[in-house]
């Protein structure tokens, strides 16, 4: 038997024992392609049997200032991922009070024979240990973490924070491989308000329905 048969055949005993679920957060102002392409592979490469795609109500980790509703951010999450087999975008932070701190997400998703993944982007597996409860965050879920970027200048830093991470909290936080799509709802945002096309770097009803509500022409930022 090869290596990768033995592989095959761990893979497929672990998923008669456990739920595989993972977990996507974020302010998606907007969702676009990169979100789309993340979670894809996130699916695929961690052998889920589905993923919560989560928008924010109000994000911890960032400036909320004029921040679109996040009714709006949902439905553009579900238009995103429409059709998507095994994605479920969820309001379970929309509808909740406060800041949506990743650790109560997963406290409610925790369930027996249950394992949940925890997809970051490149900021977030640098910053991860700051969290709130950060400690509970590790052992409630396995992190795991995708570039949008080439830049190898972040590599080396990744590294030594995910030695940090390994040493304090035993858990290893694999990555998730992707040709990168090198765009940010930020430089999304800004291409809105110059009037440029959109069109190439978000999924198709997205840029329609940005187009119909109007956002981002009037300062909204993520």
């Amino acid at each position: 038997m090869s290596q990768n048969e033995e592989m095959t055949q761990e893979q497929e005993q672990e998923q008669e024992r456990t739920l595989r679920v993972g977990l996507y957060g974020g302010t998606f102002s907007p969702v676009h392609n990169g979100h789309v392409q993340a979670v894809k592979a996130f699916m695929k490469q961690m052998w889920l049997d589905y993923v919560f795609v989560m928008p924010a109500r109000i994000p911890p980790h960032k400036e909320a200032r004029n921040l679109p509703p996040a009714a709006e951010r949902l439905k553009m999450c579900e238009l995103a991922f429409s059709g998507m087999e095994g994605v479920l975008v969820s309001d379970l932070e929309v509808r909740r009070e406060g800041p949506s701190y990743t650790v109560d997400t997963l406290r409610a998703l925790t369930a027996p024979d249950t394992r949940l993944f925890l997809l970051c982007g490149t900021d977030m597996v640098l910053t991860l240990d700051s969290w709130y409860r950060a400690d509970e965050i590790f052992r409630l879920s396995y992190p795991v973490y995708v570039r949008r970027e080439n830049d190898p200048v972040l590599e080396e830093r990744i590294k030594g924070k995910l030695a940090e991470y390994m040493e304090k909290y035993h858990k290893m936080v694999r990555r998730i491989v992707v040709d990168p799509i090198e765009v940010s709802s930020t430089q999304i945002r800004d291409m809105v308000r110059r009037g440029e096309d959109i069109s190439p770097y978000v999924p198709a009803a997205v840029c329609r329905y940005i187009k119909e509500k109007g956002l981002y022409r009037d300062g909204q930022e993520e």
